[in-house]
């Protein structure tokens, strides 16, 4: 199975056991999970990210590189990359993670390629992660012309414009074990409109629901 994500993955390990650590969630009963992969790997994501946005888009602005830098590396990102490579599926889970879908669970997903980019690091180098992860980041990069908005702060701004209030994010639901937690947020506004969205951290679960409450009231405009 390993064989096969180094494959989908395109770096072969010289140390097998960073690998094995990386593909290890929490779930499992061992002394080791890729929780702490996954915090260098979240790091080294962001330079690598980072360096390559400095270089494709010299006259953007601080605030522009930062956009563009929060759209690269999000979770919907993270997992979108996972899919197209084919990384989905190769986490080792306990068996009560798999009956609960752990192997599609976005969280785990995301932790796992940040776990195999910390994994990579360690293993070969700033210069193994570029070679194994910058080309894919990069088209990730240049797929906006101009720097995305953020959800949250797109509709913080539509509602000031119409001088109404700041819109109020509320937790209604949070679930799963605290390996794997799932949210559940409302976000209203003050003319009553209302829209939730699910997701497995609160900072996701957040940018969709102003997403969502966002696309309606723009559609009701145009």
């Amino acid at each position: 199975m390993s064989e096969k994500l180094e494959t989908a993955l395109g770096y072969s390990f010289k140390r097998k056991g960073l690998l094995e650590e990386a593909l290890t969630h929490p779930s499992c009963a061992k002394p080791y999970s890729n929780q702490r992969l996954e915090f260098l790997g979240d790091s080294v994501l962001g330079m690598l990210v980072a360096n390559a946005l400095f270089r494709l888009f010299p006259k953007d602005k601080e605030g522009d590189l930062h956009k563009r830098l929060s759209a690269v590396i999000c979770g919907e990102s993270l997992v979108r990359y996972a899919r197209e490579k084919g990384l989905v599926g190769h986490l080792h889970l306990s068996e009560s993670e798999k009956q609960a879908g752990g192997q599609e669970n976005p969280t785990n997903v995301e932790d796992l390629v940040e776990a195999l980019i910390g994994a990579v690091y360690l293993d070969g180098g700033m210069e193994a992660v570029e070679a194994t992860f910058l080309a894919d980041f990069e088209a990730l990069a240049k797929g906006a012309t101009t720097p995305p908005r953020d959800p949250k702060t797109a509709l913080q701004e539509w509602v000031q414009a119409r001088g109404q209030a700041l819109p109020k994010y509320t937790v209604i639901a949070s679930e799963g074990p605290a390996h794997a937690p799932v949210f559940t947020i409302e976000v209203a506004t003050e003319d009553g409109t209302v829209f939730s969205a699910t997701a497995g951290t609160k900072r996701l679960a957040e940018r969709e629901a102003a997403r969502l409450l966002l696309a309606h009231k723009e559609g009701q405009s145009s």
